[in-house]
């Protein structure tokens, strides 16, 4: 039942949001097309309710050329971009993601597609329900705390989730913000996270494979005995 009057809020929420952020925006976004060539917003692919993917929508705050898909090097950020991501400037973007329907304001963050990927079943639950600007995870600790961590406390949010549950989100991420800690995702901390959990899946993939041969020389021990008896 929350599920559908947290829609309307949210739809609400962000209709007065980009009404009071109006000037604000247009004047972010003349700042980004003045300080270099490119597009005023960056769209990129994440995963949203259920793992289904969509277009996640933020003011642009790197360089048009910079290549969010090479690790080996660090993201270009333009001067504006810099004060973007300082202020979370850039997340209004995702304004549009909430009246879209693909967003709320209060959830697990959406994670590029490859974190999906790489998580085992349990870890996708955190997918149940949309995600957000902030949550949980980002209240407790953005990215000063490890990627399962950040799992765990979705898992937590998605498990407690009611009206209660957002409140307390919204309070833990005011206070986090204000302390500016941990706030930037760099490739660097991207290509680990998604290492960890890759090494994870394949681990707990080896420790099935070892328990089932083990099972089936068991069975096949038995077998040999139950024929020594016919």
């Amino acid at each position: 039942m929350y599920k559908y009057v947290k829609r309307i809020l949210d739809l609400v929420l962000a209709l007065i949001c980009i009404i009071v952020f109006t000037i604000p925006m247009i004047i972010i976004a003349i700042a980004i097309k003045l300080d270099s060539r490119g597009p005023v917003f960056f769209k990129q692919e994440r995963t949203g309710l259920h793992g289904k993917s969509f277009k996640l929508y933020k003011f642009r705050s790197m360089v048009v050329d910079n290549d969010v898909h090479d690790f080996s090097k660090e993201d270009k950020h333009t001067k504006v971009g810099n004060f973007l991501r300082k202020t979370s400037l850039d997340e209004l973007g995702q304004l549009i993601n909430i009246i879209k329907g693909d967003m709320s304001f209060i959830g697990p963050r959406p994670w590029i597609p490859d974190y999906y990927d790489a998580m085992n079943e349990v870890q996708r639950h955190r997918c149940d329900v949309l995600p957000g600007i902030t949550g949980l995870a980002q209240a407790r600790g953005r990215n000063n705390i490890t990627i399962f961590q950040k799992i765990n406390y979705d898992l937590e949010y998605v498990e407690n989730f009611s009206f209660k549950e957002d409140i307390k989100v919204v309070f833990l991420t005011i206070k986090t913000v204000l302390s500016k800690e941990g706030a930037d995702a760099g490739k660097n901390t991207i290509h680990n996270e998604l290492e960890e959990l890759r090494n994870q899946k394949h681990q707990i993939y080896n420790n099935i494979k070892k328990h089932r041969k083990s099972d089936s020389i068991k069975q096949g021990e038995n077998t040999v005995e139950g024929m020594q008896y016919i």
